[in-house]
């Protein structure tokens, strides 16, 4: 995956890396690529520059060409563009955003072709997904045009927009910024965490910890909602906690919680109380009898790689620019996950009396949830967020 623009400002690339985003804040040369699509530019016979008709304007100071956007979208008998698409004027800050996705396209080309892949050995086979709010995406709309025009190769024809609804704040007293909206909710878990655990929050140990709840938090309430509609944000105190089942902090609560179980096992094996726990196939499963374990088995850990393929298609099966990715449904599947696995761990003692005869089920409870707790960390990676390890 490569990701473009880089972040330039460093106000920016700071906030990113306390939301734990591995974005590039650096491009190479652009000089080249420039030119390159300067040189198409020239070439094009939608686009109209230099010397102009009699009683025709002169193009405005900065714009290198003006390109017929609607004779293009007719012509190539393209679907799903606003009607109102007309003539565009090119200038080089334009044309730099686009060098900039040609060289991640460049750099996601491969030498081998994926198996069932249409594309030749040598050729690109990546797709371009433009991340865009719904204010910004008739412009969004015109660089893709722009692109296919100057570029007419098979990335350029995979393009496809994922358009974001708009993020509104209730009862806002003054404008908030990305950055003063983050430092109030890492002050919100701060507070959460000091008043669940006490002054152990406080300690310097605990930094990383509520950055990661922080992060957590902020990307469960972003990506909890389907992308194209309204996101609604309640930046009262008692708006987050450590404990509210609908939260991301949730979530990572219970992921720390199956750490220290498996943490707490291993040192009880190195101190001789446990034996070690036997391969998968010299456990008896059938010990597994409580409902809430066969829950765990059925609702979760078989659904979950049918739960991932919808929650993103490439390529996609519609027709059209725009595409939809389910982060909802990752977001409510790992929800739901940790409400269950707390309810049976609360109520369920796995590491029982070192006796032989309780053995066996103890065992094959721990291989039941190791596997909870692989998809709990697989399911945070599609997310990016790194499991805890305590809390």
């Amino acid at each position: 995956v490569r990701l473009v623009p880089a972040a330039g400002d460093e106000q920016s690339q700071e906030l990113l890396r306390r939301l734990r985003v591995a974005w590039p804040h650096s491009s190479p040369s652009l000089d080249d690529t420039v030119a390159a699509l300067s040189r198409a530019l020239a070439q094009s016979p939608y686009a109209a520059a230099g010397e102009r008709g009699p009683g025709t304007a002169a193009l405005p100071p900065g714009a290198l060409a003006e390109v017929d956007l609607r004779s293009f979208v007719q012509q190539q008998c393209l679907e799903g563009y606003d009607p109102n698409l007309g003539v565009l004027l090119v200038t080089e800050e334009k044309l730099r955003c686009l060098a900039e996705l040609q060289q991640a396209v460049l750099q996601c080309a491969v030498s081998d072709p994926v198996p069932g892949s249409p594309f030749p050995p040598g050729g690109s086979c990546c797709h371009v997904v433009h991340v865009v709010s719904c204010d910004e995406e008739f412009q969004q709309q015109q660089m893709d045009l722009l692109w296919r025009i100057l570029d007419p190769g098979a990335h350029t024809a995979l393009q496809k927009l994922l358009v974001c609804g708009p993020v509104k704040v209730t009862k806002p007293l003054s404008p908030i910024g990305a950055d003063e909206y983050f430092q109030l909710r890492k002050r919100q878990m701060h507070e959460a965490s000091v008043m669940k655990y006490g002054e152990l929050a406080q300690d310097e140990a605990w930094t990383e910890v509520i950055d990661v709840l922080t992060a957590a938090a902020i990307r469960f309430e972003m990506l909890s909602t389907a992308h194209r509609s309204q996101i609604v944000l309640d930046l009262e105190d008692g708006s987050i906690s450590t404990k509210g089942t609908k939260s991301g902090a949730f979530v990572m609560y219970n992921c720390a919680r199956l750490a220290t179980l498996f943490d707490t096992y291993q040192r009880a094996v190195e101190r001789g109380t446990y034996p070690p726990l036997p391969p998968p196939s010299e456990l008896n499963f059938s010990c597994l009898r409580e409902e809430g374990e066969w829950l765990l088995l059925f609702n979760y850990l078989l659904p979950f790689p049918e739960v991932l393929q919808q929650a993103a298609e490439l390529p996609p099966p519609s027709k059209g620019i725009r595409i939809t990715v389910s982060t909802e449904a990752v977001c409510k599947f790992l929800i739901q996950l940790s409400m269950d696995f707390s309810s049976y761990y609360n109520r369920v003692h796995i590491l029982g009396e070192p006796f032989p005869h309780l053995f066996e089920q103890m065992f094959a409870r721990l291989q039941l949830l190791a596997a909870v707790r692989d998809t709990f960390h697989s399911a945070l990676a599609t997310l990016h967020l790194p499991p805890l390890t305590q809390i």
